[in-house]
């Protein structure tokens, strides 16, 4: 495998950071994960531009164009043969000194690594995800706001933990007000009597590229859509559910804290919009291999 390493395609073996590293010893960074499909890399544009947005927020200047950054995926892709799969793309405060400041830091490090991935299994894609509510909340937006993919993810990784001490994949976090944010690593949508909720960005829920996909076929298709305040009443009391993420892609869900959502199978709009977003990832993005 090969990775870019700034400026550079080298052998995965080779493709080290300092361990003196802002991103490596406080997280100080920011990243984007993004997909492939068929010789495609989706919505490149709207990722790089959110990883930059991510950036300017914590004040970190990325040390190189938008433009030059998108040939870099292709580019990296390509050295990997790839038409199909995954890119993680990071950049790091730098290599700095011990202590927090920042301005210790002369240039940021950009790392791209492109690889094949499943999230999940096929049977919980056909059959539903089981899922709960933790009790780890999600930051709150005058924190750090959960809008800026940073690296530090200690938030969502003290949920997951906690989705598996209970024997569950995902979990769903609620925001200090109590309101549903988000699950770990994916926004959560669901369906009643047809029509299309999913929360909204102020309750702490990230500015998901999957997301807005999913919400632009809703709307193609006719299906209503709304993105009030939802709490875990609004949840067991859905017609269908289904999480939606850049890895997991969409993965319908079926049972929530032992409340069985729906008929307890993936519902129908959650296939109709689930065939739309596919048929989006036939077409848009970057090519590859032209």
């Amino acid at each position: 495998m090969k990775v870019y390493l700034d400026g550079q395609l080298v052998d995965e073996s080779d493709a080290k950071v300092s361990v003196f590293d802002h991103g490596l010893l406080y997280g100080d960074g920011v990243f984007e994960g993004i997909r492939m499909y068929h010789n495609r890399i989706f919505k490149l544009r709207e990722h790089i531009e959110r990883l930059y947005w991510s950036a300017k927020a914590i004040l970190l200047e990325i040390p190189m164009s938008q433009e030059e950054m998108i040939q870099a995926c292709l580019e990296t892709c390509r050295a990997n043969q790839l038409r199909e799969g995954y890119i993680r793309l990071i950049v790091t405060r730098g290599r700095g000194t011990l202590g927090l400041d920042p301005r210790r830091c002369p240039k940021p490090s950009v790392i791209i690594i492109a690889a094949t991935i499943q999230l999940y299994p096929e049977k919980v894609y056909n059959e539903g995800m089981t899922i709960a509510t933790v009790p780890t909340t999600r930051m709150l937006v005058n924190s750090v706001n959960p809008a800026i993919k940073s690296l530090n993810y200690l938030n969502n990784i003290l949920a997951r933990i906690e989705a598996n001490l209970i024997g569950v994949e995902e979990a769903i976090m609620l925001n200090s007000e109590g309101f549903v944010a988000e699950c770990t690593g994916d926004n959560i949508f669901a369906v009643q009597k047809g029509r299309l909720y999913t929360p909204p960005l102020s309750a702490g829920a990230l500015y998901g590229i999957t997301r807005n996909t999913v919400l632009d076929c809703a709307r193609e298709l006719g299906i209503p859509t709304g993105e009030p305040n939802l709490t875990r009443y609004d949840l067991y009391t859905a017609d269908e559910m289904f999480l939606t993420g850049t890895a997991a892609e969409m993965v319908p869900v079926v049972k929530v804290d032992g409340r069985v959502i729906g008929t307890g199978q993936p519902g129908p709009i959650t296939a109709k919009l689930l065939a739309a977003f596919r048929e989006k990832t036939r077409h848009d993005g970057e090519i590859i291999f032209s």
